[in-house]
Order: structure tokens, then sequence, then C-alpha cells
């Protein structure tokens, strides 16, 4: 059984539900790609266009989904002198409840907030990219 203070479940993971997100973001304008990736564990990496991000900004995000719908989706930008990263998550742990949110700009455990997320992956991944598209909006208002 996998701890429960490592960030993971302790169910399998779900490659069905990978495959579908894939397919679901795969060839859309807002990705670059879709591209499920088995470095270790099997996760769905998506990166998106640098077309919408100013300067030199680039994005992407990670999702891996267990088989009893726990999940983590971590949120990365790149910048020119930093990293701003943030994480939503839905696993059994010490430091919160089991759907819990890290904030950025680093996702960092110390500052996790418990959540409620929806049990379905397609509503799980609304809510993600409505907030990730509110922080493209931010970065373009600072300019």
């Amino acid at each position: 059984m996998t701890p429960a203070n490592d960030g993971t479940s302790p169910a399998p993971l779900d490659r069905a539900v990978l495959e579908r997100l894939q397919s679901r973001f795969a060839g859309r304008r807002l990705f670059d790609s879709a591209a499920l990736v088995e470095d270790g564990r099997l996760y769905l990496r998506v990166v998106f266009s640098e077309a919408y991000y100013p300067h030199d900004t680039s994005a992407r995000f990670e999702i891996r989904w267990y088989r009893n719908d726990d999940f983590t989706v971590h949120y990365q930008e790149e910048h020119r002198d930093r990293v701003w990263t943030c994480r939503w998550d839905r696993h059994p742990n010490t430091h919160n409840s089991r759907d819990h949110f890290h904030p950025p700009p680093d996702a960092s455990r110390s500052n996790a907030e418990d959540a409620h997320w929806p049990p379905d992956h397609r509503d799980v991944c609304r809510i993600v990219l409505d907030r990730i598209e509110e922080c493209i909006e931010t970065l373009w208002e600072r300019g």
C-alpha cells in the first residue's frame, strides 16, 4: 500500500481515462501537445501553445488519474526568472482533506487548502482549465 503522505493513491492508474483526456486535448489550438508519458509512473503531459502566453512564458500541466477517482493535476508556468506552480489533488494524505489544492506560486504542502472536487474527470478538468484561463488573463494584464 502507498504511504498516505507521498502524493499518490493506493489505486492503480486509470489508463483509459488518461487516454480519453489525451484525445480531448490533442489537436486543440490551446495546446501544442498532449502525450502519455511512462517515465516511472504513467501520466498525461499537456503543453500549452506559447501563443497564449505573453513574453517568454511556457506552461504545461500533468495529470495522473487513478481507478478510484483519486487524481493529481500539476500546472506549471516557466518564466525567465521564476517558476510558478499549483496543484489540484484528491488522494489520501496527512496534511489536508482528501480533496485539496496547493496554491501558487510554489504549490507547497504547508499552505495546501481543503477543497471539494467533483467525481468526474471532465468536471475536474473544466475547473482546472477555467483557473488556468484566469492565470493567463492575469499574465496578459500585467504585461
